[in-house]
């Protein structure tokens, strides 16, 4: 690439094996739904999507309105839920797109109606419970006064049922336990009051993998399809492949003197000679600024991959610049790559 040399590679083979994975562990006749919501946590929500698409993936999860109308513009022809639901400036390409929104009130239901019935369509709908993560969803004991409401809108179908574990990713299970109870009663209740859905879907990527039961009919999976582990212990349980290398390049390296202070701040003073590399990269790329080490003697919170070795970051992370202390690595020169997430040789920085 022309330009500036930091980059973000994205491994697509990893993102089917990912899935795959994901997959192979799902009940019989389990759909999944997956999240590409925030640009696909950084990876390109057009590229995964359409990934994911050729791989099989059966609809797909974004945040807002907005990023749905970008994967229908790109080809996505596959459902795809607004899971943060249908404020009413974005109702007009919730319909002119074909998207499908999470309801969680019945004054937001009321407004999607009322275009629906202007537009003479027939929304679908996925309606949300809040079992106990306490954001967004209609309590369970307010589910009757809702549903009698939404019995008048007659262009609203309901599609899907669903819920959000507050902390599936947690070794201890009692609660997530609790809310998928309240979940299925929830369901249970709504039948009761004459309405089916298609689709029942709680389980996330840690409940795909640790509570086989909560997978009902859909998944919605997201970090683990990018090869991330919501927990240590998840580990054990799934091999997954990291779907994103992120590197640069060394634009300058040079030889300080002992008591050479570096970046703002004058948070790192070096204790003897050393030798500094600057990297084009800094919290304006959304690396976090708490990796900076600050102090002769602090414990450096972060590092990169210079020629097999790790480089401790060091002094405060700027806005497009970092520097790392390379005074072990042998040979290193300007122009070397560095690996800020990714593998290199036997090292691996994980995101």
């Amino acid at each position: 690439m022309a330009g500036r040399p930091t980059v973000a590679l994205i491994n697509t083979k990893a993102i089917e094996d990912n899935f795959n994975s994901l997959k192979a562990l799902l009940s019989e006749g389990v759909v999944t739904t997956a999240v590409v919501k925030a640009n696909a946590y950084g990876h390109g929500g057009v590229l995964v999507a359409k990934t994911l698409a050729d791989a099989g993936c059966s609809s797909f999860g974004v945040a807002f309105a907005e990023e749905g109308a970008q994967l229908r513009l790109a080809g996505i022809k596959s459902p795809i839920i607004v899971l943060s639901g249908a404020t009413e400036p974005e109702i007009e390409a919730i319909i002119e797109h074909n998207l499908t929104p999470v309801i969680y009130d019945i004054d937001s239901a009321r407004a999607l109606n009322k275009e629906a019935r202007a537009a003479n369509v027939k929304q679908p709908v996925h309606i949300k419970i809040d079992s106990g993560m306490g954001r967004l969803g209609i309590q369970p004991p307010k589910i009757k006064t809702f549903f009698d409401a939404f019995s008048e809108l007659q262009n609203l179908q309901l599609e899907g049922l669903m819920s959000q574990y507050a902390e599936m990713d947690s070794e201890d299970k009692v609660f997530s336990i609790t809310q998928l109870s309240r979940f299925k009663a929830s369901i249970k209740k709504i039948e009761t009051l004459g309405f089916k859905a298609r689709y029942h879907h709680i389980a996330n990527s840690a409940a795909t993998i640790d509570c086989k039961e909560s997978q009902l009919d859909m998944i919605r999976p997201g970090i683990m399809l990018y090869g991330i582990y919501p927990a240590p212990h998840f580990r054990q349980q799934i091999e997954l492949t990291p779907v994103m290398t992120l590197k640069t390049r060394i634009i300058q390296k040079k030889r300080v003197a002992q008591g050479t202070p570096v970046s703002y701040g004058r948070t790192f003073i070096t204790k003897k000679e050393s030798i500094i590399a600057t990297l084009p990269i800094g919290y304006g790329d959304g690396l976090p600024r708490r990796l900076s080490k600050a102090g002769t003697d602090a414990t450096s919170k972060g590092s990169v991959l210079i020629r097999g070795q790790r480089a401790p970051i060091v002094g405060t992370i700027c806005m497009d610049l970092m520097m790392v202390d390379v005074t072990a690595v042998a040979g290193v020169t300007a122009g070397d790559e560095a690996i800020i997430i990714g593998r290199l040789g036997s090292e691996v920085i994980t995101a």
